[in-house]
């Protein structure tokens, strides 16, 4: 991979980035000032900064709570930023989630709740459901993380076992008019999946998670399989009274992104092909799908010409049938993709997720091209044996191709880059 192709795919990954910088994406979604109280609440990893960038917006008084990952904090004036664990809940989070209720509690219509909402909130709103507690929460999530299912599908699931998901916080806060801001990481954008909705109400019930469950061959530890037998549903559906005029925005987005990297690609002079910003699918076989495109336009200049960027998002899985090693979704994607493409001069690519963390580990995502494997054989690494025990971060970092940029302060899921040169 040259130095220029590598420096563009970064490029468009930076400018992915910016078109979900929280304050512009907020500055165009602001409410109309409320007769009482401002009280901001937020989850997820973007949480603190959509706060901060919140703070320098409103020209009024405010306060509230939001709740990140740990090591995801930034500075605020009026509104405390709590921290706790992602992507298994610890008792951070319930200690937040209890924070959140805090904070709507008491309000009157008069009042207004902000809820700044984006990816990683799921996790982070520890609230086991009455007769549950944190350890059937973190053991539902382990459940769910190993499963390999999509994230629609566990957060049908998870909305079932909460006292704040699934629009319960919205509830707390009336009479309060709700606001929902939501920077979107799921394919499709609905905002009642990011961060499992806290603030806002859908159709998906007790039936949607069985057939879940059922679906995806996801067997739940038996305490939690009683509870969805045996507990009254009270999650509110769309279109309940006591929701009536509450907002709901979602101000960033995957598809926003990939326009803003496309034009960057553009930009140099290279055209650039969005496939989709909703892909979902084991990772290692959505890499074998987008490397056999990638051979296609190399050797046949079909379906796209080079040169050309191919563009995807969404957020891919992994499904953890034995011991894990080290990475995420996004390495694991570009191992089974430099595989796929070994031997294929002209073609170099970039995984990433936006929110600057892939998986449990420090980077963001890795770049690849068609000399990778061959590099990861001569650093000691079997790429196959590599991909079969989830370890591709350790293969990566032995051939310096990891992509590191610490955490970004947005988060639209992830963004796949493959540069084709012919």
């Amino acid at each position: 991979m040259t130095p220029q192709d590598r420096a563009l795919l970064a490029s468009m990954f930076e400018a992915a980035v910016a078109a979900a910088d929280p304050r512009k994406a907020l500055a165009a979604h602001l409410p109309a000032r409320p007769r009482g109280r401002t009280v901001v609440i937020g989850a997820g990893k973007g949480a603190a900064q959509l706060a901060a960038a919140f703070e320098d917006l409103w020209d009024a008084p405010l306060e509230g709570v939001v709740v990140t990952r740990y090591g995801y904090a930034c500075p605020t004036r009026h509104i405390r930023v709590l921290e706790a664990a992602h992507p298994v809940p610890d008792k951070a989070g319930l200690q937040a989630s209890d924070a959140l209720f805090a904070a709507v509690a008491g309000l009157g219509p008069d009042d207004l709740v902000v809820a700044l909402v984006c990816g990683g909130g799921s996790a982070l709103l520890a609230a086991p459901a009455a007769g549950l507690d944190l350890s059937d929460e973190v053991a539902l999530n382990e459940t769910l993380l190993a499963s390999g299912a999509p994230i629609g599908a566990m957060n049908a699931i998870r909305k079932q076992f909460s006292r704040i998901k699934g629009g319960r916080l919205a509830l707390a806060a009336h009479p309060a008019r709700v606001v929902s801001l939501i920077v979107s990481d799921v394919p499709g954008d609905d905002p009642a999946q990011v961060a499992s909705g806290p603030t806002v109400a859908d159709r998906v019930g007790r039936a949607e998670a069985r057939a879940a469950l059922r679906d995806h061959g996801i067997i739940l530890p038996t305490r939690l399989a009683r509870f969805l037998t045996d507990a009254p549903e009270d999650a509110p559906l769309p279109g309940d009274p006591r929701l009536a005029g509450n907002e709901v925005h979602v101000i960033a987005s995957a598809a926003r992104s990939l326009d803003a990297a496309a034009e960057v690609a553009r930009a140099a002079g290279v055209d650039a092909v969005i496939l989709s910003d909703a892909i979902e699918g084991e990772a290692r076989e959505v890499a074998r799908m987008h490397g056999a495109m990638a051979r296609e336009v190399t050797r046949r200049g079909r379906p796209f010409a080079p040169p050309v960027v191919m563009l995807s998002g969404g957020e891919t899985t992994v499904t953890i049938r034995d011991k894990a090693g080290r990475g995420g979704r996004n390495t694991e994607f570009l191992l089974s993709f430099a595989l796929s493409v070994e031997g294929c001069a002209g073609i170099a690519a970039l995984a990433a997720d936006t929110d600057g963390i892939d998986g449990s580990e420090d980077n963001a995502g890795a770049f690849a091209d068609g000399e990778t494997a061959a590099r990861m054989r001569g650093a000691g690494y079997d790429p196959a044996m590599t991909l079969a025990a989830h370890d591709a971060w350790a293969a990566f970092d032995a051939v310096g191709q990891l992509f590191v940029t610490g955490p970004t302060g947005t988060n639209v899921n992830d963004l796949r880059a493959i540069l084709i040169r012919g």
